[in-house]
């Protein structure tokens, strides 16, 4: 199946949402955006220019800043509390690390610049000196109009099949929607399931 799935279209879309698969029986929902205004903000606010060592990258005209956010389904509902809470965290946690090290380090092979949100932080992770953290649901908002609510202090994104059994991560890059879009899925089959 390579038609996007019937939720998370935005202006901002320029690829998916898709199902993909990481080869492990691990499903993450990726998606390729331009970045919205508001997320340009934030994107300028945590990636500060002159952080982001651009000289050297590919000369290539139809380079862009995208963000490419993933989203995996949870085995259990996110917004409870314990150790199986914690656990499963942990390995949606490294599930995404894996993908995003691959996709990143493809990216930086094509002579391209990425990096990726450590979901635990909200800080980049390749990028040095960056100290302004960056906001998974605002980002999920943005780009693929999922709603949230808060609970306490913490705002909780709601995916529209999965509810808050959800583990948001993004990935940002600057190059070729289609170099990005074909380093995703020669990588990562898409779920036909």
């Amino acid at each position: 199946m390579t038609s996007p799935q019937s939720y998370g279209q935005t202006s901002s879309t320029l690829w998916g949402p898709h199902l993909l698969n990481d080869g492990d029986g691990n499903n993450i929902e990726v998606s390729v955006h331009t970045l919205p205004k508001p997320l340009q903000r934030e994107f300028n606010h945590v990636f500060h220019e002159s952080n982001m060592n651009l000289d050297g990258m590919s000369d290539n005209e139809d380079a862009v800043f995208l963000a490419i956010p993933t989203n995996q389904q949870a085995r259990v509902d996110l917004v409870a509390v314990g150790d199986h809470i914690e656990q499963e965290k942990d390995r949606l946690l490294n599930v995404f690390m894996d993908f995003a090290r691959v996709v990143c380090h493809k990216l930086k092979g094509a002579g391209y610049w990425s990096d990726f949100i450590d979901p635990c932080s909200g800080l980049p992770m390749l990028t040095l000196d960056c100290s302004k953290v960056y906001s998974e649901v605002d980002g999920m908002e943005c780009c693929l109009g999922y709603k949230s609510y808060n609970a306490g202090f913490c705002k909780i994104l709601t995916h529209p099949r999965w509810g808050s059994s959800v583990y948001p991560a993004t990935i940002f890059c600057y190059a070729p929607k289609a170099v990005v879009i074909e380093i995703i899925t020669k990588t990562y089959p898409l779920d036909t399931k």
